[in-house]
């Protein structure tokens, strides 16, 4: 069964960074944008990093492909992202997460190679990973990040 842990990313510098590192933590992957109508929940990702703290990371993909709301690079993107939001949860490369061009992990949370695929229809989606690597719930962008705290001090064991 293939799992988060099964994928290796590229972050934000340019390094290559093996999602394995994240094993035994719960985890809510998240395509973003600076631009959006959504962009404030930045604010609410990095209060659920505050608050849940060790066991659990938000990991954030930034994407331009709705509505070419992520235009800058990524020195851009993450200096937005510090200044304004103080996110201190890994941001990675921008990235297409439906699509040809889409990685193979957001083929596996989009279920692209399925029969019946679920493809991302707009920023802020989010995912959320059990300690395992597993897909436990997905969310349409409008839920806010504080609206899943819930959901993750349940697989938190808290």
């Amino acid at each position: 069964m293939t799992t988060l842990h099964d994928f290796s990313a590229t972050a934000i510098d340019g390094k290559e960074q093996a999602l394995a590192d994240y094993a035994g933590s719960v985890a809510l992957v998240v395509n973003v944008a600076s631009e959006c109508g959504y962009t404030r929940q930045y604010a609410g990702l990095q209060a659920l990093q505050r608050d849940f703290g060790a066991g659990f990371v938000v990991l954030g993909f930034p994407c331009n492909q709705f509505g070419g709301q992520e235009p800058g690079d990524g020195a851009a993107i993450q200096a937005f992202c510090q200044r304004r939001f103080g996110v201190d949860f890994p941001l990675f490369a921008k990235l297409d997460v439906n699509g040809p061009a889409a990685p193979p992990l957001w083929r596996w949370l989009t279920q692209a190679d399925q029969p019946h695929p679920h493809p991302v229809k707009w920023n802020f989606t989010k995912f959320l990973i059990d300690g395992k690597g597993r897909v436990v719930k997905r969310y349409e962008p409008a839920v806010e990040p504080h609206e899943l705290a819930d959901d993750i001090r349940s697989l938190l064991g808290r």
